[in-house]
């Protein structure tokens, strides 16, 4: 018995809501907006999201809501689809402003958030290894080691082995200094043993490109945003969590009055809020 390609990956359904179809069309197109693993995944996805979207316009014509497109500080016009929905979310979904006592209990549990980096100044010699390759990598744990025994004892020399025995030739150049660096400038293994480590030592590291003879020369602890200036930051993240879940809300009430075929609203998010 014979199977057509056709058979094996069948055409997804029609999609409709309350009768009105969504073409196959549109659903193609926004599929691009839908990233994932399989076609079929990214269909989906992109066939929830405009039985989204005409929920909220089927609702907003029903309400004889309407309202003129705005444009952004880019030039960026909505659509006239765009600004009846962002009326009909402005009219029915409402949300309080959090309140003092929510922002500064929020800022108070995510004092990292409002913290900037600590910053660097650092400089290394780098002997290179591959890090799936056993002998190479006791090697230039070797040579490392060595080269810390003699800055121990000279450590004036550091930038003259730089010169003579980094594979980083870029900082080489420049005596194995590295400059002043933040988190996220280099791999983590490297950012652990900055932070583990005290002005003017000098120590061996081991990250992925090999092994590391490192000196840290100066640390600048990273400043704290106070609560007045992070208030309205957080205010704003605050109001926007709120505002997805009743807007959440929303559209489950309206999916569940409505007759939708060939798509589940499991997973849907606005068009309007992400």
């Amino acid at each position: 018995m014979s199977c057509s390609v056709t058979d094996a990956f069948p055409k997804p359904k029609t999609v409709s809501v309350n009768g009105r179809i969504i073409p196959r069309e549109s659903i193609a197109q926004e599929v691009q907006n839908h990233p994932a693993d399989r076609p079929i995944l990214a269909w989906q996805a992109a066939a929830r999201a405009l039985v989204v979207r005409e929920l909220l316009l089927q609702e907003a014509e029903r309400l004889g809501i309407a309202a003129a497109p705005l444009s952004d500080a880019e030039g960026r016009t909505e659509t006239a689809e765009e600004a009846a929905m962002r009326a009909l979310i402005e009219h029915e979904v409402t949300t309080p402003r959090p309140d003092e006592v929510a922002c500064q209990r929020f800022y108070d549990q995510n004092r990292d958030r409002f913290r900037s980096g600590d910053i660097f100044e650092a400089a290394h010699i780098l002997i290179a290894a591959p890090a799936n390759d056993v002998a190479a990598r006791s090697a230039a744990r070797a040579a490392a080691d060595a080269i810390r025994a003699d800055l121990a004892e000279t450590p004036a020399r550091f930038g003259e082995l730089a010169r003579a025995h980094s594979d980083c030739r870029t900082s080489a150049q420049e005596d194995g200094r590295l400059g002043q660096i933040v988190k996220g400038q280099t791999v983590a293994e490297f950012e652990a043993a900055l932070q583990r480590m005290q002005p003017g030592e000098i120590a061996v590291v081991e990250t992925r490109y090999g092994c590391h003879v490192v000196r840290l020369d100066g640390r600048a602890a990273g400043q704290e945003l106070p609560f007045d200036l992070a208030r309205e930051r957080i205010a704003d993240y605050l109001e926007t969590k709120v505002l997805r879940r009743a807007l959440a809300q929303y559209v489950s009430v309206l999916a569940g009055r409505a007759e939708i075929v060939g798509a589940s609203l499991e997973a849907a998010q606005s068009p309007l809020v992400q």
